[in-house]
């Protein structure tokens, strides 16, 4: 019999009213029942949030910090256990999921010197005329209540980059796990509690977002809204928060462009790797490839071959590189875009049809403009590749999307980097390497339709609190 896992509110485990079963993507298994939270759920925790922040917020920066890194050091002794559970619910690789279970632990880490890194400015109130005698500076403060909502394919990692800098600005947090992969959030619970975290700054109530949404984005304790997930749905979430502050992480087709006197050899791995890890399911997946002519036909044999050489099979099978998408919805959905574009006249290299439960991987050429697997994002193992003839030709191409997270571009030319970086309309240009390049502290948020707002855990705390200016006058 599988295990039952009820809410977590106020730091007890609480029944639910009903559970669903939670199947593995790649071998269909039940592998838990899931208590389902329904609004009334979600109130009460927002409730039980609100009166833990009161006392919360006067917790000093180094206990904060201490919190962090003890769950940091718990989850760093259970990294396999962890890896193991996320191999399981999101059918990732166990080579990927041992990858993100590293930097998880380095997020809640870079989280808990974050909580001691806390300070404003001086303000020179005498530059100004009437600012004589003025004593000015800015402070941060806790926002309060934190309510978040996180996507399956990082569901450890993305979840950190939540819930570290909330509790390290001294807030109190309510999350909603994705549908998908809710143990994964679940299994936090433990950790914080063995960490000394106080009673009700961290909830956990897995669920239906369309049946949470609302509660979890105006009930009038909540201050912030932190959601990663599609364009569609975070709309509706802009729409329904107000004037609460919010961060939106809405994922992207990120093209990735390979300037003329590359050497290819040094960049088919990572270009293989950039599109197809975790099945393409990454928000900045590789999706768009702008290759120069002059080695467009090499680039693109090497590429094709190597992605023929990838290993589908098992999540747990350590030379496994392909496994199940994330479920057979998402899979229609890909086959039905791919099935689109060769109508439209596009050209299959490689991949283009299912095997059970795997997609795989596909290379797509000559692709119409207008085709979805152009247009928006697939969140899949499939990668369409252009040649260009100049670099303004391929950045244009490049912009023409409605999203625009990050971007990246291969060039030995500094001054065709920096002319590529100034022009590329995304929140992050990665220079000299692919676009699903991410560590963990840096800035990471788009333009466009991939959102509003930044995560890195610096800048993710700085949105979740307010900033006061103070002026003391003397004499």
């Amino acid at each position: 019999m599988t295990k039952k896992w009820p809410l977590w509110i106020s730091g007890k485990w609480r029944e639910a009213k009903t559970y669903e079963p939670l199947y593995n993507p790649h071998t269909n298994e039940e592998i838990a029942q899931i208590g389902q939270a329904e609004p009334g759920d979600a109130v009460e925790a927002i409730v039980e949030a609100n009166a833990a922040f009161q006392k919360f917020r006067s917790y000093p920066a180094h206990a904060r910090a201490k919190i962090l890194a003890k769950v940091a050091t718990i989850m760093e002794e259970r990294s396999e256990e962890c890896a193991q559970l996320i191999a399981r619910e999101a059918a990732k690789s166990i080579r990927n999921a041992r990858e993100e279970m590293s930097r998880t632990i380095q997020t809640y880490r870079f989280a808990a010197e974050a909580a001691k890194s806390n300070f404003g400015e001086q303000i020179p109130m005498d530059a100004s005329e009437g600012g004589e005698n003025r004593f000015g500076f800015t402070i941060r403060t806790p926002i309060g209540v934190v309510t978040a909502i996180t996507p399956f394919n990082f569901p450890f990692n993305l979840v950190a980059h939540k819930v570290g800098p909330a509790i390290a600005a001294g807030n109190s947090i309510v999350l909603k796990p994705a549908e998908q992969t809710p143990l994964s959030s679940l299994i936090l619970a433990e950790m914080f509690q063995e960490a000394g975290l106080p009673e009700g700054v961290l909830n956990i109530i897995p669920g239906k977002g369309d049946v949470l949404s609302e509660a979890l984005t105006t009930h009038p304790h909540v201050k912030k809204v932190t959601f990663t997930g599609s364009v569609e749905v975070g709309h509706i979430i802009q729409q329904q928060a107000g004037f609460r502050k919010l961060t939106l992480e809405l994922g992207s087709n990120s093209p990735f462009i390979i300037d003329e006197g590359v050497d290819i050899d040094h960049i088919i791995e990572r270009s293989v790797l950039g599109a197809f890890s975790y099945n393409g399911q990454v928000c900045i997946s590789i999706q768009r490839i702008y290759v120069h002519q002059s080695i467009y036909t090499r680039f693109l044999e090497r590429f094709v071959s190597r992605t023929k050489q990838l290993v589908m099979g098992s999540p747990f099978d350590e030379d496994t590189n392909i496994t199940a998408v994330i479920s057979k919805k998402s899979l229609e959905r890909i086959q039905s875009w791919v099935d689109e574009a060769i109508k439209e006249g596009a050209h299959i290299e490689c991949g283009g049809k299912a095997k059970g439960n795997v997609y795989t991987p596909t290379v797509l050429t000559n692709v119409n403009r207008n085709s979805k697997v152009f247009r928006f994002e697939i969140f899949g193992p499939v990668v369409c590749v252009f040649p260009f003839d100049t670099l303004d030709e391929a950045i244009k191409d490049a912009n023409d999307s409605r999203y625009g997270l990050n971007s990246g571009i291969m060039t030995p030319s500094i001054d065709r980097a920096f002319y590529a970086a100034n022009r590329l309309e995304t929140g992050g240009v990665i220079i000299n390497d692919i676009p699903t390049y991410r560590i963990d502290n840096m800035p990471y948020g788009g333009w466009k339709d991939s959102g509003v707002g930044r995560e890195g855990i610096i800048y993710a705390m700085r949105e979740m609190m307010e900033e006061k200016f103070i002026s003391f006058k003397t004499n």
